[in-house]
């Protein structure tokens, strides 16, 4: 029986089982090794240089990304023609993860391999690929990806940066400037966006950084990634080769939104990493530290800080993974279609755009969360620079701004999300105009729990998607179009669908797992979904009350708001002692080990 596809958006929508998900625990030697080499390479380049990254020692980024490159690891998922490794885009966001941790070079590495090369890999044609790619997978050549101008940020189109095809046909030029491009101070191949004559849309161009007219302004001074080369470029009469056209004249818009697609999901998973590394840390300071004759680690307080850290980040961990099954999944099908790999795997990422989008916003979130959480742990000694943790609650704070701001990502979920339905990709406001005509009638969803762990832990599941599908049905018929200008209730939403997920996908891990290993190995998974479920119900209760108050009066207020207590409703669980038994396994590990 041919396997069934889960498209962009269909969780809210669908039924998904554990067997249909991927889970990290599923990882196979190969790419186990892949994650050891990441590892070791952080430990023996990066973590003892640190100090030297963040001062931006002349050449040290540059070095650095040249050891990576040897070791293969800006190549993982490039063809092996290109000198690369050709592995799944599963694999790539493993080693994303890893690196993830290394501070302002994850940052440097992730612009490298991710938008810098991307284009070319996924866009380019034939002859820019074997121009670029083999040097830029081995670290000979390194890439920034040049888009945002100072009055062209979220609002990418509106960019003024204009190319001019010359008299004799044989180049364009480059007139404009560009800001906030990582990797900018040493990039030898930088992907800039400009506009051809008087085009309403972007066009894209490979362009040789040591050409004539291009000047850089001095590094920008960050709160964060200290390290990692932020610098403005300005191109001033800068000659083209025609052939540096990526793509077609005026598919460069195109280009940015799938690159920026990519970039989100792979910021969801590249936290990660910095997640894990600062669990750790939280965990070796409170086991070390001695207040009032006891370890911190000893405290219920603390306790319950490194457990909230446990849980938040093996949700997005289990989200991001089940993400990327679908996208090798579908970029799979595609191949099998006669579509070129490159191709075939942008297509596939950007029929997630949902997905990618909630995963960077719940990704950086996350990650701010288990930063502010390791500072406290630390007190007074988290707030000195002396401290690992203080450098990465600086430089965590740049993710809810990379890849387009969170408030853009919120309401890019909902948007997409709509735009789905009304195309009725999604069946959305047919399961919406069901749910809406049952809340007439209480007795139809106050229904009885169903017996058995897994199955109530569904039923919950089920009932969070109930009551966004209520809200989103019940605000299309009220505000019609207008529900996009009402960014509010887009954005309350937004939080919904993300809760959802993450609940949805941390539940189908935990069963798979208790599938593999067996209920006894499974009770502190059992405890993180639990404590999930329950949390998640009271913050989509919230935010689902908010919307409706927003746009709904009277009985008909009365009507939804007793259907969403209903569909959100958890069976209530003893919170303080599940998160003390994860905090347990965490204190007695000293490690991040889920």
């Amino acid at each position: 029986m041919e396997k069934q596809i889960t498209t962009g958006g269909a969780f809210l929508v669908k039924e998904s089982a554990p067997e249909e998900v991927f889970i990290p625990e599923e990882f196979d030697e190969e790419q186990r090794m892949i994650a050891q080499t990441c590892q070791d390479f952080l430990e023996s380049e990066i973590f003892p240089n640190l100090d030297r990254i963040d001062a931006q020692e002349e050449g040290i980024m540059r070095e650095m990304l040249n050891k990576a490159g040897e070791l293969g690891l800006l190549g993982i998922s490039l063809p092996e023609k290109y000198e690369g490794f050709g592995q799944s885009f599963t694999t790539a966001m493993l080693a994303n993860e890893k690196i993830g941790a290394g501070y302002s070079f994850s940052v440097a590495y992730s612009a490298h391999i991710g938008i810098g090369t991307c284009p070319i890999a996924y866009y380019g044609n034939d002859e820019q690929k074997n121009k670029y790619l083999p040097k830029l997978a081995t670290g000979e050549l390194t890439a920034a990806y040049c888009l945002t101008e100072p009055n062209a940020g979220s609002d990418a189109n509106s960019g003024k940066t204009r190319a001019v095809l010359s008299e004799d046909g044989k180049h364009y030029i480059l007139n404009g400037q560009k800001m906030w491009i990582t990797n900018g101070g040493f990039a030898d191949v930088l992907t800039v966006f400009a506009k051809i004559d008087n085009d309403r849309v972007l066009s894209a161009f490979i362009v040789d950084s040591d050409s004539e007219g291009i000047t850089l302004n001095p590094e920008e001074k960050k709160m964060g990634i200290k390290g990692s080369s932020t610098r403005q470029i300005f191109f001033n009469d800068v000659k083209v080769p025609v052939e540096n056209l990526i793509g077609c004249r005026g598919g460069g818009f195109r280009i940015a939104l799938d690159i920026l697609h990519m970039g989100r999901i792979k910021l969801g998973g590249i936290v990660i990493g910095a997640e894990k590394l600062a669990i750790t840390q939280s965990v070796n300071y409170a086991n070390e530290r001695k207040q009032f004759g006891s370890f911190l680690s000893a405290f219920g307080a603390i306790k319950q800080k490194l457990a909230e850290q446990v849980i938040r980040t093996f949700t997005n961990e289990s989200a991001v993974f089940r993400i990327c099954q679908h996208i090798d999944e579908l970029k799979d099908e595609y191949v099998e279609k006669g579509m070129d790999e490159g191709k075939a795997e942008i297509k596939a990422i950007s029929q997630y755009a949902i997905e990618a989008a909630m995963m960077k916003v719940y990704g950086s979130e996350v990650l701010d969360f288990v930063m502010d959480e390791a500072v406290q742990i630390h007190g007074g000694m988290g707030y000195s620079s002396e401290s690992q943790v203080e450098r990465g609650y600086r430089d965590s704070r740049i993710n809810r701004i990379f890849e387009g701001t969170n408030e853009i990502n919120r309401l890019l979920t909902v948007d997409t999300l709509m735009k789905k339905a009304m195309k009725k990709d999604l069946e959305v406001f047919d399961k919406a105009d069901q749910i809406l005509s049952e809340i007439n009638n209480p007795e139809e969803y106050s229904k009885k729990l169903p017996e058995g762990y897994f199955e109530v832990a569904h039923y919950h599941v089920e009932g969070f998607k109930n009551a966004i599908l209520m809200i989103i049905g019940k605000a299309y018929q009220t505000l019609k179009k207008q529900l996009v200008q009402e960014q509010e209730i887009m954005m309350n939403i937004s939080d919904m669908l993300m809760q959802l997920y993450a609940a949805e996908s941390t539940l189908l891990r935990v069963e798979k797992l208790e599938k593999i290993h067996g209920i006894e190995r499974s009770s502190t998974y059992h405890d993180i979904m639990d404590v999930f479920l329950y949390d998640a119900g009271c913050k989509i209760r919230k935010s689902g009350m908010d919307a409706v108050a927003s746009f709904v009066e009277g009985e008909e207020f009365d009507k939804m708001y007793k259907a969403l207590v209903a569909y959100t409703y958890v069976v209530p669980v003893n919170v303080k002692e599940a998160r003390r038994r994860i905090a347990d396994k965490l204190i007695e590990d000293n490690l991040y080990k889920f």
